[in-house]
């Protein structure tokens, strides 16, 4: 069998300003990057914006050691749409080092559903995630720099709480020292995708948006507790930040293996962060197709949660349409079955297992009022028997499960996905947010955890509890950001299926204040997630005559 490198490798790409021109984007607002990946500058473009554009939005059931294939559906969906002669769009989020040389791999895609040149985009791109990083860590050296000079604006190093960042999975710097120079404080680093610059960068709507975002971090409190906190416009610093950030802040746009335009921009994780894409490349896309996809990262009671009621909330934008991807597989691991296991036929674990699929749909169903669809990614060792069984609980639910075999026969293997996709999208829905924004920030982490995750009960650390109580006064109004473990609906990772009257332990809460929401840090979460044991990175190098190799 082909590896996804190799599929890639053996692809013809057709150059970028063609790719642009099917989305009526003119050269002279493409800054190439080679002849396959180009920047968009949104100002020379005459955009006319299309009230009729439909966004479909892509997410899944929970995640399994086995891999789902989300963004290898949310390909599959809209090169099947491509080839019905739909102006498709496809919007995704920008890999990071971290699970590229760790342990999930890349993403692009996979099979003949690929975004491509998958090198380039797997690892450096257009170093947009290298200049949030080098943004972040500016902001870090400028606030020790005027404690240096002699901190005329009384900042308490003890109570820092902006980290630097890094994107890549080193768990050695979750926390260090700083010592010497009169900057003797705790403090450490997150992944770059889990930064508030990053989370910043994909909800602002303009450079002069981004520019008073970032300016609105809260990077310390003041040593006198009657002043106010201090902020990234207190040091100066959003100015810089923002002149570091112009260029990344333009989508990146690429092609699929079916030459379907593609932006992928911005990328949070959806563990810990919002996780989706940026704001703008979603705006843009909705402007320019007629048919958007996009994604949500991990399980619908993370990404898709987040999509909503972060990303709609403060953007005005509206799904029309939910595609929930499941695997046999993924069924199956959550129904008790070893990974090694899985491609035995299991109909006990995969009636238990179906209970996570099942979950997810009736979320998004009831509490978000969307239309939703099913994906049934296949893989080799599903058998009939298999599929039916999940085919016809999911029409028992009253909601449709279509076999795809995009990863195989690209935009073939997704017709019939595509299909019901157009008929269902332009069905009538009931779109509605989890909560409402005047509710207390206890009462939203409540409703998330008792709705989505089917907790009885949300127990705060002591910390959290001493920051709940200090944030309510301020920040109430903001919606909340659940960070916990992807694996599982409650915040221990090994909790399979659907989990019922589990408790949600909250560890911390943190201000994103430029950002305009709340992070809730659940469980043993970490926001640097370490190396596995045998990371991907193992397997990743360069060939004699210079192509790279191990790369997935």
């Amino acid at each position: 069998m082909k590896s996804d490198l190799d599929i890639a490798r053996e692809a013809t790409l057709i150059p970028i300003s063609e790719i642009a021109r099917r989305i009526d984007i003119p050269e002279d607002a493409l800054l190439s990057y080679g002849p396959y990946i180009a920047k968009i500058d949104s100002n020379k473009i005459n955009i006319q914006p299309n009230k009729k554009s439909k966004l479909i939005l892509v997410t899944a059931m929970s995640p399994t050691p086995a891999g789902e294939g989300k963004t290898t559906t949310t390909i599959g969906l809209a090169d099947a749409l491509t080839k019905l002669k739909k102006k498709a769009l496809i919007c995704i989020r920008e890999p990071s080092l971290g699970p590229v040389f760790g342990m999930k791999g890349g993403a692009t895609g996979g099979g003949y559903s690929q975004a491509v040149p998958m090198e380039n985009i797997n690892l450096h791109f257009t170093g947009d995630l290298h200049a949030i990083t080098s943004a972040n860590n500016l902001l870090a050296a400028m606030i020790d720099n005027h404690i240096f000079h002699g901190n005329e604006l009384g900042i308490d190093k003890s109570r820092i709480s902006f980290k630097r960042c890094l994107d890549m999975n080193d768990r050695a710097l979750r926390h260090i020292s700083i010592s010497g120079n009169n900057l003797d404080y705790k403090t450490g680093f997150d992944i770059t995708v889990a930064s508030e610059i990053m989370a910043i960068f994909c909800l602002a709507n303009s450079i002069d948006d981004l520019n008073k975002r970032l300016g609105e971090i809260e990077v310390a409190k003041n040593i006198d507790p009657k002043m106010e906190p201090i902020l990234a416009k207190d040091i100066k610093a959003n100015g810089a930040m923002t002149a570091l950030l112009k260029d990344a802040f333009m989508p990146n746009l690429v092609q699929t293996l079916n030459k379907t335009p593609t932006l992928i921009h911005g990328g949070p994780f959806a563990n810990i962060a919002h996780g989706c894409n940026s704001f703008i490349a979603t705006k843009m896309g909705l402007d320019l197709a007629d048919y958007v996809v996009t994604e949500a990262g991990f399980g619908a009671d993370l990404g898709a949660e987040k999509f909503i009621d972060i990303k709609c909330r403060k953007t005005g934008i509206t799904p029309h349409l939910v595609v929930i991807v499941a695997t046999i597989r993924a069924i199956k691991f959550h129904g008790g079955v070893k990974k090694e296991d899985l491609n035995q036929e299991n109909s006990e674990a995969l009636k238990e297992g179906f209970k996570n699929l099942e979950r997810h749909i009736t979320n998004c169903h009831q509490q978000f009022g969307l239309n939703v669809l099913v994906a049934v990614n296949k893989f080799q060792s599903d058998t009939e028997i298999e599929v039916k069984f999940v085919q016809d609980e999911v029409r028992a639910l009253g909601f449709e499960a279509i076999l795809c075999e995009h990863w195989e026969k690209g935009a073939d293997g997704a017709e019939t996905l595509a299909l019901a996709a157009l008929d269902l999208v332009n069905k009538p829905s009931e779109f509605k947010f989890l909560y409402k924004n005047e509710q207390s920030l206890a009462s939203k982490i409540e409703i998330i955890a008792k709705n989505i995750y089917h907790a009885d009960e949300v127990i705060y650390e002591d910390e959290a509890s001493k920051q709940l109580k200090e944030l309510e006064l301020k920040y109430s109004s903001f919606p909340v950001c659940i960070a916990k473990t992807p694996y599982s609906f409650s915040s221990d990772p090994a909790l399979k299926g659907a989990a019922i009257n589990h408790k949600l332990n909250i560890r911390e809460l943190r201000l994103a204040r430029g950002a305009e929401f709340i992070v809730a840090i659940c469980g043993s979460l970490m926001t640097l997630p370490g190396l596995p044991k045998k990371p991907a990175s193992e397997m990743i190098g360069v060939s004699a005559d210079g192509l790279i190799e191990g790369l997935s």
